[in-house]
């Protein structure tokens, strides 16, 4: 997190080069093969991780190193500075976090390098409440309190403060959210609604990933590595200046994971490589006026094995790869009036493609939004704002060609007009505060939605934080929910077309709702312990169920009638539980965070055999990180991770351990060795779903090397 005034990031990464047919479908059988790798570490030693979780001797002896030529280290930072880390997704203000009233987590720049993490979703695993679950090399399924799946709906997802949740289905495709790790200032992770603010599907939580200014990254950096299932990354980032008040960074790169392997232990056919680059550019233009523009493009590939309907009655298993391309441009302008009054006005441009076995889409989206801050007497801030965007999509076939998932129109336009208003009232100066705000929208689906929150904030002593919440938030309706149209796709021997029709859209679908009551508190009993504990009750409304509205007898025998659904808002349901998370500084060198979360969902519903989602999440979660400083320049870290078992996936709970010892003799360069997922040869993360075939998560090597110039 310090700044080098000359520092440059590349990153080179040795891949296997695909060879696609003129068809553009890659057979496995194709694929080149990497050489054999030998699993030297299969048993690593236990050592490591005695090391990792048990070393005050080490720390005492860590102590006296020279510091000089190592940069500022996490294990040194006081709680009280990771406490008034300023974050800005609660109130799209600056806050600090001990002065938010939100379950709030920040994942920062060191704890990413210093977990090993090679992906914003693998991060994203440091957030207590927050369930992680690898579904195969390029695919998650990522929520918080509940409801986790591949197309988890009720989790907003940020990039800069440009939204990335997809209106497709009502979610993340987490394989295309990237960017370079050691540009990324912070991820600020909210458990809970964020929807006054944020607007619709903000229900659960939003998670906002926020980069470094340019004039924070300038010079060089070069960072490259490989390992077993990371067979080769590498990126490369320049940062200069533009004149006396301007500043600018340019990056690329590149890597090659490894196919995952299924329940047999044979390869998964996931295997994932892209591209990407970028850049941001920073122009402080006065005193009042800051301008930035950034921009991304990435395509890549990833190979896809989907079973297109439920076996063993109808089922067909597609396999290939799939593409995608996409980029953005996003440009922000920051006007201050006055000390107490300032203005910003945000717009981007997002395009995504992405072609695989069973559809195409291309989607357009164009975004403006714009707020004002000002102070309304001594005790009042007062901010409200005004967005509008236009989100035009073409949906085709797949290259599968078969017909199976269609929509209809083909091509749409959605509109989404917003408004909204917040009420900051201190009612006693440096004690007591209330923030009182709604979002206002209107979109194509399900017409104007309404979604208020009413906030708390109590501190009776700097060490000592109570703050509760009572907030509506809303799901809007996805593309797939109103015109969706799923056809019974028969192996060939079944004869021509027409097929039966297996799921139809519904125009009638509505917003599932939310009513969330939250409590939360934050205490520093000492000067090296914080703990930081929030409680919740969820009341949501009008969920989604796949209705049986019939059947389509049109296959001869043996085959039997095929029943037809429809999406419906036909289920309601209460979640509750708790979330805790405990620093502690053990000494200067030694650092653990522990943090714990417990969920209880009971749903009720019209159709039997809805409720099985209560089984999607894990009741419990325990993860213990561990950051140590040895002597001579090393580092050495350690993740536990406890996740409860997924009943409706038939997935077990399991324990996985990460350790990574790094090296870094200069604020310039860092050598590090990592492993992931110590315990287990493999263990699968989640459970097989529609459209959704998972594999197992194996135990991987890595090396890596990065060097700032």
């Amino acid at each position: 997190m310090r700044c080098f005034e000359h520092d440059c990031l590349v990153t080179i990464k040795m891949a296997r080069p695909v060879t696609k047919p003129a068809s553009g479908v890659v057979n496995k059988k194709d694929v080149p093969r990497a050489h054999p790798r030998q699993m030297i570490l299969k048993n690593l030693p236990h050592a490591l991780l005695l090391a990792a979780f048990a070393g005050p001797a080490a720390s005492r002896a860590a102590e006296a190193r020279d510091s000089s030529i190592r940069p500022e280290r996490l294990t040194e930072l006081p709680l009280e500075q990771l406490m008034d880390i300023e974050v800005t997704t609660v109130s799209r203000s600056p806050q600090k976090v001990s002065q938010s009233a939100a379950a709030v987590y920040v994942v920062t720049q060191e704890d990413i390098r210093r977990s090993g993490a090679t992906s914003i979703a693998e991060a994203l695993r440091m957030a207590p409440g927050v369930n992680v679950a690898r579904i195969g090399s390029s695919s998650w399924a990522i929520s918080a309190r509940g409801f986790n799946d591949f197309f988890a709906n009720k989790l907003l997802v940020l990039m800069d403060g440009r939204s990335v949740y997809s209106p497709l289905f009502s979610g993340v495709f987490w394989d295309v959210q990237d960017t370079m790790l050691e540009d990324i200032d912070r991820i600020e992770v909210i458990r809970g609604p964020g929807a006054s603010l944020w607007g619709a599907n903000a229900v659960n939580g939003v998670i906002n990933v926020i980069t470094k200014s340019a004039a924070e990254t300038q010079g060089g950096l070069i960072s490259g590595g490989g390992g077993t299932e990371e067979i080769g990354s590498g990126g490369i980032r320049y940062g200069g200046k533009l004149g006396r008040n301007a500043y600018y960074r340019v990056y690329a790169k590149y890597f090659n994971r490894d196919d995952f392997v299924d329940a047999a232990g044979r390869d998964a056919f996931d295997e994932w490589e892209m591209w990407r680059g970028g850049f941001k550019a920073d122009w402080q233009i006065s005193d009042s006026d800051s301008l930035t523009v950034q921009g991304d493009y990435y395509d890549g590939n990833m190979g896809q094995r989907l079973f297109a309907f439920p076996p063993p009655t109808f089922f067909r298993a597609l396999e290939g790869r799939a593409l995608v391309a996409g980029g953005n441009l996003l440009g922000s302008w920051k006007h201050s009036v006055s000390e107490s009054s300032d203005l910003a006005l945000q717009l981007y441009f997002d395009r995504t493609e992405r072609d695989d076995r069973i559809h195409r889409e291309i989607r357009n989206t164009y975004d403006v939004d714009f707020q004002h801050r000002l102070s309304a007497g001594p005790r009042q801030e007062v901010l409200w704002g005004l967005g509008y965007r236009l989100s035009a999509d073409e949906l085709r076939d797949g290259r599968d060609r078969s017909g199976s998932v269609l929509f209809r129109p083909a091509e749409r336009n959605d509109q989404l007009f917003s408004a909204f208003l917040q009420d900051e009232i201190t009612l006693v100066e440096d004690r007591l505060r209330l923030t009182l705000g709604s979002k206002f929208e209107h979109n194509d689906y399900s017409g104007s939605e309404v979604q208020p929150s009413s906030r708390l904030l109590w501190t009776p002593h700097d060490k000592h934080t109570f703050w509760a919440a009572v907030s509506r938030a809303v799901r809007s309706p996805a593309r797939w929910e109103h015109s969706i149209e799923v056809w019974y796709a028969p192996p060939p021997a079944a004869g021509p077309p027409p097929f039966p029709l297996l799921l139809v859209g519904n125009e009638d679908f509505e917003s599932e709702n939310l009513i969330a009551y939250e409590v939360g508190y934050r205490i520093q009993p000492t000067p090296k312990t914080s703990v930081d504990l929030a409680t919740f009750y969820n009341r949501y409304d009008d969920l989604l169920v796949g209705q049986p509205f019939g059947f389509a007898p049109r296959l001869p025998p043996p085959f039997p009638p095929i029943p037809l659904a429809h999406p419906q808002n036909g289920m309601d349901g209460e979640t509750y539980g708790a979330e805790a998370s405990l620093n502690w500084s053990l000494s200067d060198s030694w650092r653990l965070n522990f943090g714990y979360s417990f969920l209880q969902m009971q749903l009720h519903s019209n159709v039997p055999g809805s409720e099985i989602a209560e089984g999607d999440s894990p009741h419990h979660q325990v993860h213990l990180r561990s950051y140590l400083d040895l002597p001579y320049h090393l580092q050495l870290d350690a993740a536990l991770n406890y996740v409860d078992n997924l009943p409706n996936r038939g997935v077990p709970n399991y324990v996985r351990l990460d350790a990574r010892i790094g090296w870094r003799p200069s604020n310039a360069l860092e050598l590090s060795v990592g492993v992931q997922n110590i315990l287990d040869d493999r263990h699968p993360e989640f459970g097989p779903g529609f459209l959704v075939t998972p594999t197992e998560v194996q135990r991987s090597v890595y090396a890596k090397m990065t060097w700032q110039f």
